[in-house]
């Protein structure tokens, strides 16, 4: 069973997500953060093997939270699923360290089935 770290300002964007990853075999959301800190903590506290992550967050943003996160558990997947611009946001959360980016116009299933894959690999 893959452990899931969700991690968006967005309340109900957590519970989505959730509700969604819930329905994939081999998933388990471990936990929940709103903000970039809580983000990082988890993720070292958590041991996840991916981390749902959104760019736009307080505290720290979703790029940091991915570096920190890639620093501290190379070996954890990061998928960044995000309402930016695709183009632009893409590449600056890949060059971060994230392994995916799906744009959340994509759709709650489209970013579940990234999800599905990353940790299958």
């Amino acid at each position: 069973m893959a452990r899931v770290l969700l991690a968006d300002d967005h309340d109900l964007m957590r519970k989505l997500l959730r509700t969604v990853l819930s329905t994939r075999p081999g998933l388990e959301v471990v936990g929940e953060a709103a903000d970039g800190p809580e983000a990082v903590e988890l993720a070292r506290t958590l041991e996840p093997d991916l981390v749902v992550l959104d760019l736009a967050m307080p505290g720290m943003d979703g790029l940091q939270v991915a570096g920190a996160v890639r620093a501290a558990r190379p070996d954890c997947a990061i998928l960044v699923l995000s309402a930016f611009d695709a183009e632009h946001a893409a590449a600056a959360a890949l060059a971060a360290g994230a392994d995916r980016y799906v744009e959340k116009a994509a759709g709650l299933h489209v970013a579940a089935q990234a999800a599905a894959d990353l940790v299958k690999a």
